[in-house]
C-alpha cells in the first residue's frame, strides 16, 4: 500500500485524495436507491451514481466506477460533498470545488473531476424526469 501511495504523491494526488481513493470512500451501491445512473466519460472511464433522496435533500450519496484513481478520488470527494445538500446546491458544485475539496490532484487528471460532476448531473435529471 505504501508503495501505491508513494506512486501517487509523485504523480500530484494531495494526501486527501490518496487517503479518498485507498480507503474506497463512498464506494458501492445503495439498495433501492431514489436514482441510479451510470455515464462513461469521453476518456472511457465509467462512472455509476446512487442517490437516496428524501424532501429534496440528498440523504446518501454512492459510487461505483472502472477509472483510475482520479475518477475514484473525485467520485468519492462528490459524493461526500453532496450528502445533506438540496438537489439545487449539488447541481452548483463544479470541477474546480471539487479538485478544492481534495486538495488538489494532478492536472491531466482534472476530467476526472468533469466526470464525477457529469454524472451527478445526469443522475439528478434523471430523479426529476421520473418525479415529474
Amino acid at each position: 500500500m505504501s508503495e501505491v501511495r508513494g506512486l501517487l504523491e509523485k504523480s500530484g494526488y494531495s494526501g486527501k485524495a490518496i487517503k479518498y481513493y485507498l480507503e474506497k470512500v463512498n464506494v458501492g451501491r445503495i439498495e433501492n436507491p431514489s436514482v441510479h445512473v451510470a455515464y462513461t466519460g469521453p476518456c472511457g472511464d465509467i462512472m455509476e451514481v446512487y442517490l437516496k433522496i428524501e424532501s429534496n435533500l440528498i440523504k446518501d450519496a454512492k459510487f461505483q466506477a472502472i477509472g483510475c484513481a482520479g475518477a475514484f478520488s473525485s467520485g468519492s470527494a462528490l459524493m461526500e460533498m453532496v450528502k445533506g445538500k438540496s438537489l439545487e446546491e449539488a447541481e452548483k458544485i463544479t470541477e474546480e470545488n471539487i479538485i478544492s475539496f481534495l486538495g488538489g490532484i494532478p492536472k491531466q487528471k482534472f476530467h476526472c473531476a468533469c466526470l464525477a460532476k457529469r454524472t451527478l448531473r445526469r443522475a439528478i435529471e434523471k430523479y426529476r424526469r421520473t418525479r415529474n
